[in-house]
């Protein structure tokens, strides 16, 4: 069999973990593959696509790309057509093939820490990660409520109308982050609030983490962010975007060739990526 090629595309596309996370994966599933990155701007897409893209046997796509892919692609999948956005995409059998693997991810990460999706969900922001999470949850029936800055307030009601007229059983509201009352069971934070290099920002205040049963926090770098840091000091549950990030790649090669992994492979990955991300940045 020869020799299979995959990459990721992205502007910028900078320290990405994509390449590591995936090389392992191959190597873990004993594929012979190469997987590199692609920094693409915008107005260069729909060129590289033909040039470049189309001769992948697949490839990730990340932000600013998941939407503008779109038109270029053969179909997508109904999850995919759903959310809007494509993150993976299959080049098998000559069609581009549109998949996200993003919600997959989220869901599996939320397993590996034992949280569950249960009693007052709450969701930081109304951005990208927002939205995959908010779809995920609704999927499962789940009522679900949106904290965002003052000035997101338009933005996260346009997005619960787009939710309940594709989910009409949705139960979804929203409030402001800085007025959040009462207990939360389980607080998800897609802000990139606490991301390096601002390690010690918070997205909410200690007393509103003090009345979280369960934190995720969709940050990965760094691996702990200030937010679950204060989580597990209050003795919640309490997990990074490390494992998000890991599971949906998992999801990418599900849908490339059917690979499989153990938990464990998954749960060491998660390890050996977060040691490459203090290493390169």
């Amino acid at each position: 069999m020869s020799k299979a090629h995959y990459a990721v595309i992205g502007h910028p596309i900078g320290h990405t973990m994509s390449p590591f996370i995936h090389k392992r994966l191959f190597e873990l599933a004993g594929r012979d593959a190469d997987y590199v990155k692609a920094d693409i701007p915008p107005q260069e897409l729909g060129e590289r696509y033909g040039s470049f893209l189309s001769g992948l046997d697949g490839y990730n796509i990340t932000i600013p790309h998941k939407q503008g892919i779109i038109p270029l692609l053969d179909s997508l999948d109904d999850k995919a057509a759903m959310y809007g956005s494509v993150n993976t995409v299959s080049n098998l059998g000559g069609k581009a093939v549109g998949y996200t693997t993003d919600g997959d991810g989220f869901i599996k990460a939320l397993e590996a820490a034992d949280i569950k999706l249960d009693g007052r969900i709450m969701i930081l922001g109304c951005g990208g990660a927002a939205r995959t999470m908010a779809y995920e949850i609704a999927l499962r029936g789940k009522p679900f409520e949106f904290a965002v800055r003052r000035e997101s307030v338009g933005k996260a009601g346009l997005l619960c109308l787009d939710i309940t007229r594709k989910l009409p059983e949705t139960q979804v509201s929203f409030g402001l982050i800085d007025q959040i009352i009462g207990t939360v069971d389980v607080l998800i934070n897609a802000t990139p609030v606490g991301m390096y290099p601002n390690v010690n920002d918070q997205p909410i205040h200690n007393c509103a983490i003090g009345r979280c049963g369960a934190v995720f926090d969709a940050v990965y770098n760094p691996f702990e962010t200030a937010l679950v840091k204060r989580a597990k000091a209050n003795g919640s549950k309490a997990a990074g975007g490390m494992s998000m990030l890991v599971w949906q790649a998992v999801a990418a090669h599900e849908i490339w060739d059917g690979s499989t992994y153990d938990k464990e492979e998954i749960d060491r990955l998660c390890t050996d990526a977060a040691e490459e991300m203090i290493r390169i940045f």
